[in-house]
């Protein structure tokens, strides 16, 4: 075993890198539709708040209905990689079917064909990111998929306004240079991905042994706490439909305010995802929603400009950084590798059915209340939820912050990147 204090030890494997940049080209094309979708409807469908904060929460919450259907097909198969395929074949599908639908119905159904792909893609995804990384290096390599993702995140926004300054109101050429980057995405899974297995040979679960290993007790507190802090958890087109209500920013501008997240996310993913593996991934999962706490306050103000939004946004990618990939690696610990997906996909059901809720409440109050006191009420759970969260998690962290050197074989058996033929893969 190579010696864990030197550099090359401390890189990620391949197959994080090419999942990355699936990853990024597949974010470049949904965050291109994201960042024009909100305007998109209010201002051009012209649907309501509530009926906004519907669609939101299908957004949001939708790809729940197949999260754990998806991490346990790429378990039982133990090939996560087509499972993760046909979920971004689902979604590059979806961009071009944005072309001929209009009416409230339509859209609905495009969206939830979208939210279905990714949410059968993400928990395989991640369980391959998992399984070709040495466990004390975690959070790194979901900090570095991370990073590349947002990178795609950061670009799809500034292509949108880009077309949307050279047309205006030109979302059907939005649509289709979206559906280009997700099917090239597609081609460099299926092409060069490697099909790893994620557990070893014969140590597949049955449904009542997943089902044993899901509800264990140590599972159970980090599943509660992630749906606590998704109840509380809005998502980014409201915060940007507040920004465009209280400071009146132009249509064609509206994408930019994705950037300027996506940007912060990008600059902070590795950083913060490397200090979660050094003090502890609870404890930044959970600070991580105070930035998103002083977000809230500073958009429920009356008043505005640029250094407030500025500062929203930082604040929002800083949230995003601490606490998307640091999930995911957190109960990827939790978890034995032939139900690490499984793990995942519980975990992230559990955020995106909270959030779900989150979308369809906050959006029927902004309609009855208004954005202040909306903002406000939001914020104001949230901070009463945070510290609970901290004590559904204070034993969480205990037995995953040890040093490299105190692996078992069998763990650096199982997160050594191996090629499909069982050779070491080459580290990047």
């Amino acid at each position: 075993m190579p010696s864990t204090t030197g550099t090359a030890a401390q890189r990620v494997a391949t197959t994080v890198i090419l999942l990355g940049i699936v990853s990024m080209l597949t974010d470049v094309s949904s965050e291109m539709v994201s960042s024009v979708l909100p305007l998109y409807l209010t201002a051009q469908v012209g649907l309501g708040m509530a009926a906004y904060g519907l669609l939101d929460g299908l957004y949001q919450g939708v790809s729940a209905v197949v999260r754990i259907a998806g991490g346990y097909a790429g378990d039982r198969s133990d090939h996560p990689k087509w499972v993760a395929a046909v979920g971004y074949g689902f979604s590059a599908l979806s961009r071009i079917a944005m072309l001929p639908v209009h009416g409230l119905a339509a859209i609905t159904a495009v969206i939830t064909a979208d939210r279905l792909g990714k949410g059968l893609r993400t928990a395989p995804r991640d369980a391959l990111i998992a399984g070709a990384s040495e466990p004390h290096l975690l959070g790194r390599s979901f900090g570095v998929h991370r990073a590349l993702d947002t990178l795609g995140a950061a670009l799809g926004p500034l292509i949108a306004f880009s077309l949307l300054a050279a047309v205006p109101a030109s979302y059907d050429s939005v649509f289709v240079v979206s559906f280009a980057f997700a099917v090239v995405g597609v081609a460099v899974l299926v092409l060069f991905v490697p099909d790893r297995r994620t557990a070893p040979p014969g140590a597949r679960l049955g449904l009542r042994q997943l089902g044993r290993e899901l509800t264990r007790r140590q599972l159970r507190r980090p599943l509660v706490a992630a749906a606590l802090l998704g109840l509380l958890t809005l998502g980014d087109g409201f915060l940007y439909l507040a920004i465009q209500d209280r400071d009146d920013v132009a249509a064609r501008y509206f994408p930019l305010l994705y950037v300027g997240t996506n940007i912060a996310y990008l600059v902070l993913a590795v950083p913060i995802g490397r200090l979660a593996d050094r003090v502890g991934r609870a404890r930044v999962l959970v600070a991580g929603h105070l930035p998103l706490l002083v977000a809230y306050l500073l958009t429920a103000r009356s008043a505005g400009g640029l250094t407030s939004t500025v500062a929203i946004l930082l604040l929002l990618g800083t949230f995003y950084a601490a606490t998307d990939g640091v999930l995911s690696a957190l109960v990827s610990g939790l978890v034995p590798a032939q139900a690490r997906g499984s793990g995942i996909a519980a975990a992230q059901t559990a955020l995106a059915l909270a959030r779900f809720v989150a979308s369809l409440a906050f959006g029927l109050l902004w309609q009855l209340q208004g954005r202040v006191p909306a903002m406000l009420v939001v914020a104001g759970l949230l901070t009463a939820a945070i510290p609970v969260a901290f004590w559904l998690l204070r034993e969480v962290d205990a037995g995953q912050i040890a040093a490299p050197h105190a692996r078992s074989s069998d763990q650096v058996r199982e997160a050594g990147p191996r090629r499909p033929d069982g050779t070491p893969e080459v580290k990047a």
